[in-house]
């Protein structure tokens, strides 16, 4: 493989040799990173369109009770293929599952667009869950980006892909005013043709995927980890590393609940903003700047994870996450602290999913790690679906301020599982 040993210890309280990379291998890795933050960026416009009027468009064609529904048809719709992504990926590799998300998110999109022009809140709903696919494409091409990367840059590596999305899922927001001149061209009605924009990004991310991941990042891993093996028994990695199950369950419960606390505050902030009198600008502006918190600071806290550790990291995250609930829950009426709430809430879900992320790809035992991962996906995608379900009827209940007092909830459940792994610190990587 063309590869030197150097002494140093990688993954979560085990020592171990890790290999100096070629500088094939460094070319591969760049690569291979950009390919997946391009596809990226273009997947992004579909999750920021989505955010900003599927909540709208739902409770246009379907009554205001309805409007979280469109959250959680996007969580739903993840969560169904992510197992099924999971295993088409373990199968076949990361370029189909992740061009084969691409396209239903296209269709997704497409499917969207006719709905709103039949007023069918049905057909709506049946879009919003294949535009959904979106979001699972883009939680498994986090872990692509693990695939090749070294065990000391694992969450800076991860971070960088997450970080990608951030351009079109900030724009994707602020796209219901173009998306209207555009759909006006076409005889759309109002909110349609913002349902355009992610029908030719997530064309063009598929396109990506298939044509640039050669080699295919997770079978060249596999072959490289053979070769390795080969060469070296008594030093490669091993495929029947049992892994760590405790930091497993950890970490699926961070990814998890925290998914959920923001998806469910999030979901409910348009609704809130537009019944105390804001704008669709306020609203696309406000939820901007939350998916700007959402991404853009992510590759700090992968360094962070690689230099201070994943589950430190994750308590970042959930003081994050609760002081959005808290700064939200004392002044609900304030359109400026609800802005300082959601820029918060996107920090802390940013902080806990990264570092969740990559201590689970640590600790999963090696020859399931993809499936786990894809459990993993499937978890934080009901979880977001659960969140998004309960958020209309407690807002109807006990208002926005309400909503946000009772996210505290899931915030002390996080910090209550990663209690015993916090005692064990600088967990990734353990130098």
């Amino acid at each position: 493989m063309g590869e030197r040993r150097d002494e140093r210890t990688a993954g979560p309280g085990r020592a171990a040799t890790l290999p100096v990379p070629d500088a094939a291998l460094v070319r591969l890795r760049r690569r291979t990173l950009a390919l997946l933050a391009g596809g990226q960026v273009l997947g992004g416009f579909g999750i920021g369109a989505a955010a900003s009027v599927g909540a709208l468009a739902a409770s246009d064609l379907a009554g205001e009770a309805w409007s979280g529904v469109a959250a959680v048809m996007s969580t739903l719709g993840a969560a169904v293929v992510a197992l099924p992504l999971a295993r088409l990926a373990d199968r076949r590799g990361r370029r189909v599952s992740l061009s084969g998300a691409a396209l239903t998110a296209a269709a997704g999109a497409v499917l969207c667009t006719v709905a709103l022009g039949q007023a069918s809140a049905v057909l709506l709903f049946v879009g919003l869950a294949l535009l959904g696919v979106a979001t699972a494409g883009s939680l498994q091409a986090r872990f692509a980006a693990t695939d090749l990367a070294s065990p000391l840059s694992r969450g800076r590596d991860l971070s960088l892909v997450v970080w990608s999305t951030t351009l079109g899922a900030v724009v994707g927001p602020n796209l219901a005013a173009p998306g209207d001149v555009v759909g006006g061209a076409f005889g759309l009605p109002p909110l349609a043709g913002v349902f355009l924009f992610p029908v030719l990004t997530q064309l063009l991310a598929a396109t990506a995927y298939l044509v640039g991941l050669r080699p295919d990042p997770l079978l060249e891993s596999r072959r490289r980890a053979r070769i390795a093996l080969d060469a070296d028994p008594g030093r490669a990695p091993r495929p029947d590393d049992p892994g760590d199950p405790r930091l497993v369950r950890a970490a699926i419960a961070t990814v998890a609940l925290s998914h959920a606390t923001m998806v469910a505050l999030m979901a409910m902030t348009p609704v809130h903003l537009v019944h105390g009198g804001a704008t669709l600008s306020v609203v696309g502006f406000t939820l901007s700047l939350h998916i700007a918190g959402m991404f853009a600071l992510s590759p700090f806290f992968g360094v962070l994870v690689d230099r201070w550790g994943a589950v430190r990291t994750v308590v970042l995250g959930q003081g994050l996450l609760a002081s959005a609930a808290v700064v939200t829950g004392l002044a609900s009426d304030s359109h400026a602290a609800v802005v300082v709430g959601l820029v918060l809430l996107g920090l802390g879900w940013s902080a806990s999913s990264v570092a969740g992320a990559a201590l689970l790809t640590a600790a999963a035992p090696a020859a399931t790690r993809i499936r786990v991962q894809g459990r993993s996906d499937l978890a934080m995608n009901l979880a977001g679906t659960f969140g998004g379900a309960v958020a209309g009827p407690v807002l109807a209940v006990l208002g926005y301020a309400g909503l946000a007092w009772l996210l505290l909830v899931p915030v002390a459940a996080v910090l209550l599982a990663n209690g015993q792994a916090a005692r064990r610190p600088r967990l990734l990587p353990v130098r």
